[in-house]
């Protein structure tokens, strides 16, 4: 029989009291039989010397052992039915662990390698009715210090060990784990603008925790159900996939993270699915609008298929077109001659006949009107009708012949007179000139010819030709000099006298100067004379002096429009409290030559703008002139601007473009992409740019967004309110938002006060952000006692598009308000307008509607008082002799870099130094700028500041010797 030894390796048990009765077989006559070992802990290489004595007292070695014992039937080895799972500890809440197997005649946890204390298990033991085996359980807790106080980097874990008298069977691994949930997502979604249709991923990556955390997504606070809306598709990566936006779409997401710890909400994110507007079908074009001669066709559509939605892009192009048309003019009809009187008939008349064929009427003209045929009495009564025949006496028929033939003859003698008199008289009027007396008001100036204008010529001029300058008839009052006809001048030219053909004509006073001067007109209020025929009457010189007659057909507003005559010597065109100025520098215009030059701000509703697709206008569209002319250097355009620079990074892609003859517009540089080809260097400062440019024309800036940041413009807000006293319950406050420019804001002012209006306070800014988000005005804190709203919404807006064009103004909306009784005079309210997720303006009124305000300006106090046009050296800051002194020592490159470069470096001009380069004196052009850039302000100190850090120390001398520095 075999006796149960003590097995162990370096004093350690390696067989618990179970172990060890498993590994040894009490049957007699059986040997030992060893089942299992327990695992040994890995690192340790032990060799285990199972010695294992048998005494056999029964049995000899003599003896010999029978063929087979008798034996109970075998037992399976354990078959765990329930095996344990992984748990979380929560808080401080142990957790349980349970195990069943069957048959089993012991169970026991093992924890990390080390058996756990019997006394910490609870067992139940069952039968199974079914195979008659024993079934065993057993539970053990385990607690958040137990899984803390493990060391290590693997898990805590336990497992079932279950004995049967067929060996032992081990349960698979259960992982204890302390459970928590971080508060921070590692991703949140974020909000988006996207386009209908498009495909939209909004990601989320929930917090870190243990289990990790299961993830739901909410639209507007409900749960989103992939299988109840397939077109929702959520990752394994938790994240959101909308695989076609629609307007339903719009909505609040939250991300919503959970484990048997908590729940985390992240921050929501706004989805808004705007809809891009589209064009609906052109309508048919319309008639033509000139009933004869050349005219316009046009055809309009719409932007609402679909409408704009949501902040969605405005529809690009035009929304209206147009064509030229000829209409044939309508030609009404004329008779022709009466044909020659039929033969006396037995009725004793005779007739004649005529056709509407002189012309015929042609082109819906009329018909004409009187009778085709004409009869009448053919012997002048003599003859009467009788049933017998009447005879003559003898003779009388003679005479009666001879008498017609008489008249006949002297009818076509009269109407040959009257037609030659008639042809003489047409031929003179279409073939005759008119001499202009006033002409020989002084002997520089050469007789002008004009032309009277055919009454008759039905069609009308091109409207891109220019005016024809002889076809103006001008009236001078007063004495007249006798004029000496030329050698090349038409024999037919009627001197012009004190004929009362003149009289109608209004008077024109003309001043004369001197060669090295101007001349002027001096023109009658009442007296309406287009541009070109101002140009063509205004002449300058003496004998021999070249003139220039320029002429141009833009339409001049009052207040957005200056002009001046120039020479070689230069000057300034300023448009007052608008920014706009054209600085014409010294010998620009060839010697001997004078151009009548303007400079004009076209209204808005009166020319194309020059944007397309994201642009937007950031100037006036202004228009110099006159185009074409001969400049021998640059001229210095200057803009103001509402483009927002004094951000870290660049924002804008800035454009500068120009309209050709045909309307259209063309770019003419981008700022930051000149080349050597670029025609014009844009000098670029927070509030106005100052273009250099060699070719007179129309220009304009205008910009978009430069990825990723959205660019900012400048805006204006301006609150009006109806002028004092106020006489009706009604009350309207008007809030304008405008460009921050001098010009839109003079707009306004000039638009309200032939409203009646009156500015309460300065103009707040505002920058308004490319964000697609539009402007929402409302009117807060009104003391509803005396006064109430009549506006039903909350708010109002202004849609994106509309402010970022540009295309509509001025834009403003108007809160309209009824007082209570006309005893109520004050008024106190709150008016808030801000740009949805973007910045706002608070207006705090509190005002009395019956007091009358004074008059409130926010234009500069000085601005009214600038000229708008200088002339001559007096236009220019810098004296011309500095300037030449200038020239000469920074013209020439220097070794040592002390030249123009460095100049430019110093002024702030030097962002494309290649265009200066190409100027035959590049000093000179950045004088030109410094003089624009510092048309305010322009004293010689900054520029002497500037060379003295150059070390031009000759130069100082000279502008202290003969400026003003």
């Amino acid at each position: 029989m075999c006796d149960q030894q003590d097995l162990s390796v370096e004093g350690q048990q390696l067989f618990s009291p179970a172990e060890k009765h498993g590994l040894f077989q009490r049957d007699r006559g059986r040997r030992p039989a060893l089942t299992r070992l327990p695992a040994i802990q890995e690192g340790k290489n032990v060799t285990v010397l199972l010695h294992l004595e048998c005494k056999l007292s029964d049995y000899t070695e003599a003896e010999v052992l029978p063929d087979s014992f008798p034996s109970a039937p075998a037992e399976p080895l354990p078959e765990f039915l329930l095996e344990p799972e992984d748990a979380f500890i929560v808080k401080n809440r142990p957790v349980q662990l349970r195990c069943r197997a069957s048959p089993a005649t012991q169970i026991y946890f093992k924890c990390n390698g080390e058996w756990v204390n019997q006394n910490d298990h609870i067992t139940r033991e069952s039968l199974d009715q079914i195979t008659g085996l024993v079934v065993r359980e057993v539970d053990i807790s385990v607690s958040r210090t137990q899984v803390e106080e493990l060391f290590g980097l693997e898990d805590y874990w336990c497992q079932c060990v279950a004995w049967s008298s067929a060996g032992t069977t081990k349960s698979n691994r259960a992982y204890v784990r302390i459970a928590y949930l971080r508060k921070n997502f590692e991703q949140e979604p974020l909000g988006r603008e996207v386009r209908l249709e498009q495909e939209v991923l909004l990601q989320c990556r929930p917090p870190e925790g243990m289990p990790a955390a299961e993830v739901d997504w909410l639209k507007n606070e409900d749960v989103i159900d992939p299988s109840q809306d397939s077109n929702f598709l959520i990752t394994i990566d938790h994240d959101l996939i909308i695989k076609q936006a629609r307007l339903s779409d719009t909505a609040n997401y939250t991300c919503v993270a959970r484990n048997v710890v908590a729940k985390r909400r992240s921050s929501t994110a706004t989805l808004i699915v705007y809809v891009s507007g589209g064009w609906s079908s052109w309508t048919e074009w319309s008639e033509c609008n000139a009933r004869c001669g050349r005219g316009w066709q046009r055809r309009t559509r719409s932007c609402t298929n679909p409408a704009p939605l949501n902040g969605g892009a405005f529809c690009e192009g035009p929304p209206v077109q147009r064509v030229t048309c000829t209409t044939l003019c309508p030609v009404d009809g004329g008779w022709t001659e009466w044909a020659k009187w039929s033969a006396c008939g037995t009725e004793c008349t005779h007739w004649r006949s005529r056709e509407c064929q002189a012309p015929p009427p042609i082109n819906g003209g009329k018909h004409c009107s009187g009778s085709m045929m004409e009869s009448k009495n053919c012997t002048e009564g003599l003859c009467a009708r009788s049933k017998s025949p009447v005879s003559l006496a003898p003779g009388m028929g003679v005479a009666v012949y001879t008498g017609l033939v008489v008249a006949l003859l002297l009818s076509v003698i009269m109407v040959l007179c009257v037609g030659v008199l008639a042809y003489r008289r047409r031929c003179r009027h279409l073939h005759g000139d008119i001499t202009d007396s006033s002409s020989a008001l002084t002997a520089a100036f050469h007789p002008g010819n004009y032309k009277p204008p055919r009454q008759d010529n039905p069609h009308p001029l091109h409207p891109s030709a220019p005016p024809d300058l002889t076809a103006t008839a001008g009236a001078f009052r007063g004495p007249l000099f006798s004029l000496q006809q030329g050698v090349n001048d038409s024999p037919h030219k009627i001197p012009m006298t004190t004929s009362p053909l003149l009289d109608p004509l209004p008077s024109l006073k003309i001043k004369v100067y001197n060669s090295s001067t101007l001349s002027s007109l001096e023109l009658p209020a009442d007296m309406c004379i287009s541009d070109g025929e101002i140009l063509s009457l205004k002449s300058v010189g003496t004998v021999g002096r070249d003139r220039e007659y320029p002429s141009h057909t833009l339409s001049r507003e009052p207040g957005l429009s200056t002009s001046a005559t120039l020479g070689n010597l230069g000057g300034r065109l300023t448009i007052p409290n608008t920014g706009v100025s054209l600085l014409v520098p010294p010998g620009t215009i060839p010697q001997g030559k004078f151009y009548e030059m303007y400079l004009i701000i076209n209204k808005w509703d009166k020319t194309t703008l020059p944007s397309e697709g994201s642009q937007t206008v950031l100037s006036p569209v202004v228009s110099c002139g006159p185009s074409g002319m001969l400049l021998n250097r640059p001229v210095v355009l200057t803009l103001p601007h509402c483009a927002q620079l004094d951000t870290p990074t660049p924002d804008w892609t800035l454009t500068l473009k120009t309209q050709t003859h045909q309307g259209a517009w063309e770019e003419v540089l981008t700022v930051g992409e000149e080349t050597l080809s670029s025609p014009c260097y844009l000098q670029l400062e927070e509030e106005c740019c100052h273009v250099l440019m060699e070719q007179l024309g129309t220009y304009g800036l205008v910009g978009q967004s430069c990825p990723p940041q959205p660019a900012c413009k400048r805006l204006q807000l301006a609150l009006f309110a109806p002028r004092a006293p106020c006489l009706s319950l009604d009350y309207s406050l008007r809030i304008y938002c405008i460009h921050d420019t001098p010009h839109a804001l003079k707009e306004v002012l000039d638009l309200e006060r032939s409203l009646g209006g009156v500015l309460l306070e300065d103009p707040k800014p505002l920058l308004f952000k490319d964000s697609y988000h539009n402007l929402r005005l409302s009117i807060h804190d009104i003391p509803h006692s005396h006064w109430r709203s009549k506006l039903l919404a909350k708010y109002q807006e202004i849609p994106f598009y509309h402010i970022w064009s540009g295309s509509q103004r001025p834009l403003h909306c108007t809160f309209s308000l009824e007082r209570g009784s006309l005893a109520v005079s004050q008024l106190t309210c709150k008016i808030c307008v801000r740009q949805v997720e973007g910045e706002g303006q608070i207006f705090q009124l509190l005002t009395d509607i019956q007091e009358t305000l004074p008059p409130h300006s926010p234009l500069p106090s000085g601005g009214s008082c600038l000229p708008s046009s200088q002339v001559g050296p007096y236009a220019f800051r810098l004296p011309d002799s500095i300037r030449h002194k200038i020239c000469a020592s920074l013209d020439a490159p220097s070794a040592r870099g002390c030249d123009w470069r460095l100049l430019a470096r110093s002024l702030g001009f030097d962002r494309y130094l290649n265009y200066f380069a190409t100027k035959p004196s590049p000093t000179g052009v950045l004088l030109d700028l410094w003089e624009a850039c510092h048309q305010g302000d322009a004293d010689l100190v900054s520029l002497a500041t500037a060379l003295e850090e150059m070390g031009k120390s000759e130069v100082l001398v000279v502008m202290t010797t003969d400026g003003d520095c």
